[in-house]
């Protein structure tokens, strides 16, 4: 037997989870005032459908459509926190997922580039991006792994999936000076995030907290 879908929250009670959905970031570490005023803009609620819908402002991942998900709030805003985006910045985000990291790191960014291998979360993901009027996000169906060579370089590249270690692409597509946020690791194993700073001579490597993500599969999915 179906559980019976919980009453749509009053405006009262949408404004309190919203209050305390950022009340939990700032308690978990999310504290430039930026990335919180981009996440406060950016409603997560428009991001979970169906059975979920009514989680969306708890500190959790939940499924989304294509067997992924979308990230738990403090650990968007920790990465995006990580990354130091700039407003000049052009951003290039590998796993386009729900796009509500897209989303946020719209309001930081000059222009969001974002790629996923499944080509119905890109569709949906740009029927809201339009519909928030968001538009300086462009959504690609792409090998994530591969970047996006004919953008590049670009100021700061996001990866929302775990790779054993920073694809080769995305390290040269990365501007002099950059800075790349992903985790890594094996996918049945916590992981690493980390943070990637080009320098002139090579990579400068910082290791940032464990996570645990989703695998960066190489290739289109069948979708």
């Amino acid at each position: 037997m179906s559980e019976a879908p919980e009453a749509p929250l009053t405006p009262e009670e949408l404004a309190e989870r919203k209050m305390r959905f950022l009340f939990g970031l700032r308690s978990k570490g999310v504290t430039e005032a930026r990335v919180l005023a981009a996440m406060e803009r950016i409603d997560r609620g428009d991001f979970v459908r169906g059975i979920f819908a009514a989680r969306a402002y708890e500190d959790m991942p939940l499924p989304i459509a294509c067997g992924q998900t979308i990230s738990q709030p403090s650990v968007v805003g920790l990465m995006t926190q990580a990354l130091e985006v700039g407003p000049r910045d052009t951003v290039l985000e590998i796993g386009t997922g729900s796009g509500y990291q897209a989303a946020v790191l719209a309001h930081l960014a000059r222009r969001v580039y974002t790629v996923d291998r499944h080509r119905r979360l890109v569709r949906e993901a740009e029927a809201l991006f339009q519909r928030l009027d968001l538009t300086n996000i462009v959504a690609r169906a792409g090998d994530g792994s591969r970047g996006l060579s004919e953008q590049a370089p670009f100021d700061r590249i996001i990866v929302t999936a775990a790779a054993e270690d920073p694809p080769g692409p995305l390290l040269s597509q990365l501007k002099i000076g950059g800075i790349m946020v992903l985790p890594v690791g094996q996918s049945d194993t916590v992981q690493s995030l980390i943070r990637v700073k080009r320098l002139e001579t090579g990579f400068d490597y910082e290791e940032l907290r464990p996570v645990r993500f989703v695998p960066l599969v190489e290739g289109m999915a069948s979708d």
